[in-house]
């Protein structure tokens, strides 16, 4: 009777999360460095705009390159949460409109937030094309990203599972073999004083 490999442990998981929650702290410290700090030099300030799709036809009138830079700019910011907020939880299997929903609306709060934080900064006014673009570009990353690394994720742990079902020397395991399963694991149980 042959030897069974144990099968992938939750330590993988474990540091996917802590690195993941790791990435994203750092994002977070760099969007607050880069959203919070005041302007420098500024004369005057502009009205907040809170006119949907009004400081984005604004841009779109300063031509197509400042347009492009601009727009690009409120996508990208967040962008990175799309990704990083399902890596900091860890999970594998989850529906994918559930995952997009989590982490849009994860987002949407953090930008709402950033926006309110700004009206306390110098030279900085609240925006909500900001906010919409931001959001956007969270569900542009998370819809790029985060649905096939899933899939070829789960079909990696499926892989290791699979060969951990096999003997040490590489012979398949038999079905006397397969039957006993792994280890069960018993809870520590404590005895009252």
């Amino acid at each position: 009777m042959g030897v069974v490999r144990p099968a992938p442990s939750g330590s993988a998981v474990t540091r996917f999360r802590a690195t993941g929650r790791l990435l994203l702290l750092a994002h977070l410290l760099f969007v607050g460095w880069v959203a919070l700090r005041p302007l420098d030099d500024v004369l005057w300030v502009t009205a907040p705009n809170l006119q949907p799709l009004a400081g984005i036809r604004a841009d779109l009138a300063l031509g197509p390159v400042e347009a492009a830079r601009r727009i690009g700019e409120g996508l990208l910011l967040l962008a990175p949460l799309g990704v990083l907020l399902p890596m900091a939880g860890g999970r594998l299997r989850v529906s994918p409109f559930v995952s997009l929903l989590r982490t849009v609306a994860a987002g949407a709060f953090l930008s709402l937030g950033i926006e309110l934080w700004q009206t306390g900064v110098p030279g900085r006014v609240v925006d909500i094309d900001s906010l919409l673009l931001n959001t956007a570009g969270i569900a542009l990353a998370h819809l790029a990203v985060v649905p096939l690394t899933r899939a070829r994720l789960r079909r990696r742990w499926e892989a290791a599972r699979g060969a951990a079902r096999t003997r040490v020397g590489g012979a398949p395991l038999t079905e006397e073999d397969a039957g006993a399963g792994t280890t069960p694991r018993i809870p520590r149980v404590h005895v009252a004083p």
